[in-house]
Parts: structure tokens; sequence; C-alpha cells
């Protein structure tokens, strides 16, 4: 068996993994924009700001690496992407709940399309591992 190509994934796989690009470039956006408080001064401790500016970009990073690896159709990207998408939702329900509806109604919008994208059946076979067994 060859391996699998992004020109031979389905459609909703390539909505999950616009899904999971856009939601670490919205990560990068978060990035520039502490970046941009710390350099003002306007964050209240310079070394926790640069802490959670560190941790926000192998974030971003490790979300841009799934959506490469959706694809690419490689199986072990499904499970970190579901994962993504999960927290995405309860981040967004968070941020709506604390009336950052600009934040929050984007995130929910992309977990729910990145959700239908990797449950889609067509995806869920593209990205079985070898042997594994076919969904109807």
């Amino acid at each position: 068996m060859g391996m699998r190509s992004a020109t031979d994934s389905p459609n909703l796989l390539w909505l999950a993994a616009a899904a999971q690009g856009l939601e670490a470039a919205g990560l990068l956006v978060v990035v520039a924009l502490n970046l941009s408080d710390l350099a003002s001064g306007q964050t209240y401790q310079r070394s926790n700001a640069i802490a959670v500016i560190v941790i926000e970009l192998i974030v971003a990073i490790g979300v841009a690496a799934i959506a490469a690896g959706i694809v690419r159709v490689r199986p072990w990207s499904r499970t970190p992407a579901v994962m993504t998408q999960v927290f995405a939702i309860i981040i967004g329900v968070v941020l709506i709940q604390a009336h950052r509806l600009g934040w929050g109604l984007p995130a929910l919008v992309f977990a729910v399309a990145g959700l239908a994208g990797l449950f889609a059946p067509t995806s869920l076979r593209a990205l079985q591992r070898p042997g594994g067994t076919t969904p109807p």
C-alpha cells in the first residue's frame, strides 16, 4: 500500500485541516497581541507574560503541525485534531460567557467545522491506520 497524499484526501478532510490551520493562525494573532502588550509595558508581570507567550507559541506550532498531518493524511493526526477541537469548544464557550464574542464565536465555528470534517465517513476512512477497520 502506497503513501496517501493530500490530493487523495476527501473535501471534508480539507475542511478539518483548514479549521485546524485557522486555529493555529488565531493563536499566532494572540501571540502577536501579547507581544505588543509586553513591549508597551501593559503586562502585570514581565516574566509571566514571557512564559505565557512562549507556551502560546509552542501550542500554535503544535496545532499547525497537526493541520499539516491532516493535509498529508497521516493517521496519527486524527486524535490530536479531535482533542484540539474539543478544547477549542470549551475555550469558545468560556470566551462567550466572558462576553468576548469576537473570539468565542469563531472558536466555536472552527471547532464544529473541524469536528464535522474529522468525523465524516470519508475522513475516517482516509485517516484510518493500516489494518484498521473501515467505518460504514
